[in-house]
């Protein structure tokens, strides 16, 4: 496939989200370069076609758009602002796309110091999961220059089905942890909800088709209990421990609007006791678990 205009995309953090990310844009023909921290995961990208920078500072060089997919805030801080980071040695007119869920205040600061050196850094969260990744159905929320954005919206069109332009440096993250916080509320709500009805002798499949015909239907609901919960398989598609870092993050804006009680602070709290218990790395579906050993239930397909 012909490449795009010599377009050379930098992408750093192959894992389970940025490794399908960055297969997509190598096969919309675009030349992709790869970096992670764990070299071993770019491998499959390399033979698909992609080329291995050995060092962040080499791939910022060659790259005329740069992707982060990364997990924490203190990772962006350290991917962009290090010496010989992202900001150090990347060219003038570079655009930098964070594609990590973090706080407005971090993509506000890492977007401050790329103005300095001339380069555009946009946050750019997804929503969609492996699958939305995998198929290119991801939603993304975009902040910062306007005129950056357009620039890079035919490779965000490969990326996402729903790419929407929010407003200044920050909004994407806004948008995302909103978006996060009502993943954890109404991951919690669903938790609870089937748990309790079995613990009072409903029959968990008969529940969950009343719910998914009725107003108390939602997306998670759907997702935990079809991908998850009913077959009895927790391994991490989203993160018990990621999820938990988004509300945290989420609650804290909650807190600066001057809402003073909101149901993020008991999905916080979930999330926590789920990692407490050593669920941190199992999907984020998994914090029905705990639940379930204090009511002394299995949500299950079989007859309760």
């Amino acid at each position: 496939m012909a490449k795009h205009k010599q377009m050379n995309i930098g992408f750093i953090g192959t894992g389970v989200m940025g490794a399908r990310m960055a297969r997509r844009l190598l096969g919309a023909g675009y030349h992709v370069i790869v970096y992670n921290r764990s070299p071993e995961k770019t491998e499959a990208l390399v033979r698909l076609g992609a080329d291995r920078a050995s060092t962040i500072a080499e791939l910022a060089r060659h790259s005329h758009v740069i992707c982060t997919c990364l997990s924490m805030p203190d990772d962006v801080i350290d991917v962009y602002l290090r010496k010989e980071g992202v900001i150090e040695s990347a060219r003038p007119g570079t655009i930098c796309l964070d594609f990590t869920t973090v706080g407005p205040d971090t993509s506000k600061a890492v977007a401050k110091r790329a103005k300095e050196k001339k380069i555009d850094f946009l946050d750019a969260p997804v929503s969609g999961g492996p699958e939305g990744a995998e198929q290119g159905t991801l939603t993304i929320m975009v902040g910062g220059a306007k005129s950056a954005w357009e620039r890079v919206v035919p490779l965000l069109n490969v990326l996402g089905e729903t790419v929407e332009y929010l407003g200044p440096s920050g909004s994407g993250s806004v948008a995302k942890l909103i978006n996060q916080y009502l993943v954890a509320v109404h991951s919690v709500a669903a938790a609870e909800a089937m748990v309790a009805g079995v613990a009072l002798g409903l029959d968990a499949k008969q529940l969950y088709r009343i719910l998914k015909a009725s107003y108390g239907d939602s997306r998670m609901l759907r997702r935990h209990m079809e991908q998850y919960v009913f077959p009895r398989k927790f391994a991490a598609g989203g993160a018990v421990k990621y999820v938990y870092k988004d509300v945290c993050l989420a609650n804290r804006l909650m807190n600066e609007t001057g809402v003073r009680q909101f149901l993020g602070q008991i999905a916080e709290e979930t999330f926590a006791d789920a990692m407490k218990q050593g669920l941190a790395d199992l999907d984020m579906s998994a914090i029905i678990q705990p639940l379930e050993k204090r009511c002394n239930v299995m949500v299950t397909r079989e007859e309760s």
